[in-house]
């Protein structure tokens, strides 16, 4: 069974989940955000998960 997940809906699912209840947060999570794909695109991930 394969599950393909891309990484960027959940990471922002995540985010706008927490900005809604907690709107103190937005700079943090943008900023997050922003690391982690930039970490991504970096090291050539592609921001896809593959499960088995």
């Amino acid at each position: 069974m394969h599950i393909n997940l891309s990484l960027a809906p959940i990471v922002a699912l995540i985010a706008g989940i927490l900005i809604l209840l907690m709107p103190k947060l937005l700079n943090y999570i943008i900023a997050l955000y922003l690391i982690v794909v930039g970490l991504l695109g970096l090291f050539g991930t592609g921001g896809t998960l593959h499960f088995r």
